[in-house]
């Protein structure tokens, strides 16, 4: 969910959205199985033809509950939220069957990818302005990271509608974040399956993709403003290809030093000339003025490039992002791109 020239750190989501805005700025812009409560009415004595049948067993109601978030605060969570707001976790909330009062937005963008889901939800600017938070009348208030709450904002949005941080160390990794989300919205067992779906999905994927392009090598870039930026094996869509599919790293990502690797690392022409990967994803928000690069001696000069091994598209795909859904659309194009 994406850095622009951001180090790991305990800021590392308020980089996602930085990075993601950064196509505006720089053009003027995460299964219980129920216990089967029948389970010993094969073995119970026959009633008796008078008796009165028991009734069925119901799960218990939901009730108020109070949660501590990473900020230390006490959060007391409706017993059944109706008017959820979570702003860049609207992945986490359309997997648990959630419908937010609005959506994360920028600028002239929304994360499109979700948007036959989202079609009908408004939207609300990434940073949270206090009248259009309260405009939305939100019951329950999830807020990514504790950068996004400092200076006081916490304490006015919690006023607002009861306001939950999921914190940095839980929102790097999309499982725990989903796992935390269906827990805080009584919805656990969604999560469980959402994930085991997944991880299901991605085993399959992954056989079938080993099988053909073996250990070939892969590169992820985003090319944004005339700029390009490959992606790292930790977050988004590198999480997917090199941590959930297996896929081998290239030279370029592994020859950045790990202390001072971002989500997506800023990479010169001159260094992409470099590039030894067999085969490279290319997320191309630059349409325009990106296509003399494109059609430029470095770019063309690139092996993978020279070999027609370059898999284009645009960013309206789920490249960007990360979840359960913008990972299993990133599972799908990479299939449709390598298994013919």
């Amino acid at each position: 969910m994406i850095s622009f020239n951001l180090k790991r750190s305990g800021r590392m989501k308020l980089a996602s959205i930085a990075l993601l805005t950064l196509t505006l700025i720089l053009s003027a812009c995460g299964n219980n199985n129920s216990a089967n409560s029948n389970g010993g009415a094969a073995n119970a004595p026959a009633a008796s033809a008078d008796a009165t049948e028991a009734p069925a067993a119901t799960e218990a109601p939901a009730v108020e509950k109070t949660v501590t978030d990473a900020m230390g605060h006490e959060v007391t969570v409706p017993a059944n939220p109706q008017r959820v707001l979570a702003s860049y976790m609207e992945d986490y909330l359309v997997a648990l069957g959630v419908t937010p009062v609005a959506q994360w937005s920028v600028t002239n963008g929304v994360q499109d990818y979700l948007s036959d889901e989202l079609k009908d939800v408004p939207t609300i600017s990434y940073d949270l302005p206090l009248e259009a938070v309260t405009s939305f009348a939100p019951d329950f208030h999830i807020v990514q990271s504790e950068a996004l709450v400092q200076n006081g904002l916490y304490d006015q949005l919690n006023k607002i509608a009861p306001t939950y941080v999921l914190g940095d160390e839980i929102s790097k990794d999309w499982r725990k974040s989903l796992l935390k989300i269906g827990e805080l919205l009584n919805k656990s067992a969604e999560a469980e399956q959402a994930i085991a779906a997944y991880d299901q999905k991605a085993a399959d994927a992954k056989a079938k993709i080993s099988g053909i392009i073996g250990d070939e090598s892969v590169a992820i870039l985003w090319l944004v403003q005339k700029n390009f930026y490959i992606v790292d094996e930790t977050r988004s869509s590198g999480a997917v290809l090199y941590g959930d599919l297996g896929l081998k790293l290239p030279n370029l990502v592994t020859e950045i030093p790990a202390a001072s690797r971002a989500t997506w690392n800023p990479i010169s022409l001159e260094k992409l000339a470099e590039l030894t990967a067999d085969h490279i994803f290319l997320v191309n928000s630059d349409k325009t003025e990106g296509l003399e690069i494109l059609e430029g001696p470095i770019w063309k000069g690139i092996p993978a490039v020279k070999a027609g091994n370059v898999h284009e598209f645009d960013a309206s795909h789920s490249w960007l992002y990360s979840g359960a859904i913008a990972n299993s659309k990133t599972i799908d194009d990479v299939l449709s791109s390598l298994v013919k």
